[in-house]
């Protein structure tokens, strides 16, 4: 049984790694922002609407709730085995419900994938989006070949808002301020794991894999 969570800044790669742990392991990817919005989509049941009741007032939905979602998804039969929940908890309070809620299956593996602050900029402050072709270039470790330019469709590239550096230094601000009091909390209860995500990708999914084993 694999009760996982991943925790980590912004940019460093954590749902690049879940998708390939997941996939190793056989056992679904969670993450929030996907349920949420499947939910407002096409969800029948009152914890649907009732998550639609703040949406809809562009107000934050509370943790309790959060959790009673993440608690109806991981019930369903596909998480028999297991599952892994990307970018959450968030805050140290939904680290806290999250525990509450799970005390009867608890989490096996908590893991922080962490990153140097200034490379996290590089990374995502670099970023170039190219709309139609869809690729993604990043001007420090991939640059297009033509500054400015996708190699596949010569468009213009963009600089999505997310990218923006006062976007960044504000999530980066949001991740110090709130997640890390979440990654202090289970590091305090002897659960935590660190693994540094600077490295190559196959890399750190083999120290991923080494410390899923233990």
């Amino acid at each position: 049984m694999y009760n996982i969570v991943f925790i980590g800044p912004p940019g460093g790669g954590k749902g690049t790694q879940a998708d390939m742990v997941c996939k190793d392991l056989n056992i679904p990817h969670i993450s929030t922002g996907e349920i949420f919005r499947a939910m407002m989509k096409e969800g029948k049941s009152e914890l649907a609407d009732l998550v639609r009741s703040y949406v809809s007032k562009g107000e934050l939905v509370p943790d309790e709730v959060v959790v009673d979602v993440l608690f109806d998804r991981i019930s369903k039969d596909d998480c028999q085995n297991g599952y892994l929940l990307d970018g959450f908890p968030r805050s140290l309070n939904q680290a806290e419900v999250l525990d509450a809620k799970l005390k009867n299956s608890p989490l096996t593996h908590v893991i922080l994938i962490d990153v140097d602050e200034e490379l996290l900029f590089k990374r995502l402050t670099g970023r170039r989006t190219a709309v139609k072709s869809g690729k993604i270039y990043n001007i420090y470790f991939n640059p297009p070949k033509v500054e400015g330019k996708c190699d596949v469709s010569g468009e213009d590239l963009i600089i999505r808002d997310d990218d923006k550096p006062e976007t960044v230094t504000n999530r980066m601000k949001v991740y110090k301020d709130q997640t890390m009091a979440a990654v202090e909390y289970y590091r305090a209860k002897k659960v935590l794991r660190v693994v540094r995500g600077e490295k190559n990708i196959d890399v750190v999914f083999a120290e991923l894999k080494e410390v899923l084993k233990s």
